[in-house]
């Protein structure tokens, strides 16, 4: 243990200076569903399953934005290793573009969709309280576009800690103004799920435009967007941006699809059921995130030592970025077995919801070694450009796998949510084993 340590120290702190601030950026989109979650959950089972069903349903549409916009990201990290600014400030436009047309077409979808939850059989008072909640949540969409399109663009370049500061501030604000609005305070009227939904657009749309403000002003970037503008557009930078952005986004759109494929499921189990579900898979979705940070960073670094062509430093990185999430994940695991029947009444009083709740947290303990590792593994193939095969490889495990036998377990074979649960585990199994394979095998043929 003491060699492996030596070995890896400069990179564990490396790696670390780099991911906390990601880490805790990530975290502040999972809080603010957390929070608002928390906030509505004492107000009963049936806005708490209406706010599970907007936020699994919008985290569909989060992540393709995210996955989009991480397609800047090691490009900037790859040319930033050669040396080349000039490029940098070209990828910038051509991302915020991209980033901005996404933005305006999903929140259009989001809208428009929110008035057809009938289609997914779920109970009326759950989809009725539903809708103009996901409404507000379509909404704040274009501004969380804009946020990422900066954020992605500073973080490439390794400063990752403003837009850690932005995201805590932003939270905060979710917090202050989600309570005030859904329970009526300083002579405001009760809006119930509506506060929470109006709380999370003001919040991303202050996000927005605070972390645009910093990068086009700070002097730190200027030697960057000495190219950054409109008039010199090229066909080429688009197909390179989207080349790593669209397998990303769909890389993320079939696990976090299929949690919220398995919230459908759930929700024709009844409200209860989904409630507790949605407990469960908002604290693993925060445990998620924070290892999505460690991913972020290990596709900086992966594509900064690739730019670089030090092929050996790229190993040693995304290695000592495996050994972090395990320990954080461990941790977590840890955290979910002793907090199995505390942790769902920090949201709701119904005995029946913490009961599910719990054994749900055991399975969730129990997959959070997979789910690190699998997401750390797609962050360190996104810094080396290859996206395609891992692409494959999330549908097959959780598309092909996973969400058919959720079905077979906790439908046919009357498992419940457990059964859909279990059979998760087993597609975030699948997909950690062979993501790892992947980088083993890219790694050691760069060597």
């Amino acid at each position: 243990m003491k060699q492996l340590l030596i070995k890896y120290q400069h990179h564990y702190k490396d790696n670390f200076r780099l991911a906390y601030p990601v880490v805790i950026s990530q975290l502040g989109h999972t809080m603010v569903a957390l929070s608002d979650s928390i906030i509505i959950g004492h107000t009963g089972k049936v806005p708490l399953a209406a706010v599970s069903l907007g936020n699994s349903l919008f985290s569909i549409f989060m992540v393709t934005g995210i996955g989009m916009s991480y397609g800047l990201t090691p490009l900037i990290a790859q040319e930033n290793g050669r040396g080349n600014k000039l490029a940098i400030g070209h990828l910038l436009s051509h991302s915020l573009i991209i980033n901005m047309i996404v933005g305006i077409l999903l929140s259009t979808f989001i809208i428009i969709g929110s008035g057809h939850l009938n289609l997914l059989h779920q109970e009326g008072d759950v989809a009725l309280q539903a809708k103009p909640f996901l409404q507000f949540l379509g909404l704040s969409f274009i501004p969380l576009m804009l946020f990422l399109s900066f954020k992605q663009f500073a973080e490439g370049l390794g400063f990752t800690r403003q837009a850690m500061n932005i995201s805590i501030v932003g939270n905060v604000i979710n917090i202050i103004l989600g309570i005030t609005l859904v329970y009526g305070f300083f002579g405001l009227p009760r809006l119930g799920v509506i506060g929470v939904g109006i709380a999370t657009f003001t919040d991303r749309l202050l996000m927005g435009i605070t972390m645009a403000f910093y990068v086009l002003k700070a002097p730190r970037f200027k030697p960057y967007l000495q190219t950054f503008g409109f008039a010199n557009l090229k066909a080429a930078n688009f197909k390179k941006i989207l080349g790593i952005g669209t397998p990303v986004a769909f890389q993320y759109i079939f696990e976090v699809s299929a949690f919220s494929g398995a919230a459908v499921m759930v929700g024709w189990m009844g409200a209860a059921d989904l409630a507790a579900h949605q407990i469960a898979l908002s604290l693993a979705a925060m445990t998620y995130m924070m290892a999505s940070g460690i991913s972020a960073a290990a596709g900086i670094k992966s594509g900064n030592n690739f730019g670089k062509k030090d092929f050996k430093e790229l190993r040693f990185s995304a290695i000592a970025s495996y050994h972090m999430v395990l320990v954080l994940m461990s941790f977590a695991a840890l955290f979910f077995i002793v907090g199995k029947n505390w942790l769902p009444g920090l949201y709701i009083q119904d005995p029946q919801v913490i009961h599910i709740a719990s054994k749900l947290l055991i399975i969730a303990a129990f997959f959070q070694l997979f789910d690190g590792t699998q997401v750390v593994g797609l962050g360190i193939l996104r810094g080396l450009g290859d996206v395609k095969v891992p692409t494959v490889i999330t549908l097959f495990a959780y598309w092909v796998f996973g969400i058919p036998l959720g079905y077979l377990l906790g439908i046919k074979l009357g498992y419940g949510v457990e059964g859909v649960w279990w059979a998760l585990l087993l597609g975030l199994l699948i997909a950690s084993v062979l993501l790892f394979f992947r980088f083993h095998f890219k790694t050691k043929k760069l060597l």
